[in-house]
C-alpha cells in the first residue's frame, strides 16, 4: 500500500498543475472545501499530512494569497476558523479538475471499473476506521 502511494504520489507532484499553490497547499484548499464554516487549525491538520508549524505557514501564505481568510469562531474569543475565501475555493475547483484528470490518467489503465471502486470502498473503510482504533 505505501510503495503504491509513493508510486502515485510522485506522479501527482511531477504533474504541472499544481500552480500558482503547492501539491500540500491544495490539499488545505480541498479539506476547507468540506468545512464551509472553517476549520480550526488543529482540526485542519488532523487531516492534512503537515506538522502544525509548517500548516501555520503554509496557513498564513494562504492568507496572504486571499485564498483563505482567519476570523473569529463563534462563542470563543481566542479561537480562529480558518475558511476559503471565493477566490480560494474557485482556485481549488480549477486545480482540481484538473487532478481529476491526473487521477484518471494513472489510474483507470491499471483498474477496471470494479476495481476502481472496490477501491474507493477500502479507502473509505480504512480511513473512517481510524477514528476507533486506539493509537
Amino acid at each position: 500500500m505505501f510503495r503504491a502511494q509513493v508510486a502515485l504520489m510522485r506522479r501527482f507532484s511531477a504533474d504541472d498543475i499544481w500552480h500558482p499553490v503547492s501539491m500540500r497547499e491544495y490539499d488545505v484548499l480541498f479539506t476547507l472545501t468540506s468545512a464551509p464554516a472553517g476549520l480550526r487549525l488543529n482540526e485542519l491538520n488532523r487531516e492534512v499530512l503537515v506538522t502544525q508549524p509548517s500548516l501555520s505557514r503554509m496557513v498564513e501564505r494562504l492568507e496572504s494569497k486571499g485564498l483563505v481568510t482567519r476570523c473569529a469562531a463563534e462563542g470563543d474569543r481566542r479561537g480562529t476558523l480558518i475558511r476559503l475565501t471565493d477566490e480560494g475555493a474557485a482556485l481549488q475547483k480549477e486545480i482540481g479538475r484538473r487532478h481529476v484528470r491526473s487521477i484518471r490518467k494513472y489510474l483507470e489503465p491499471a483498474l477496471d471499473e470494479q476495481q476502481l471502486t472496490m477501491l474507493l470502498e477500502l479507502c473509505t473503510t480504512l480511513r473512517t476506521a481510524q477514528d476507533s482504533i486506539p493509537d
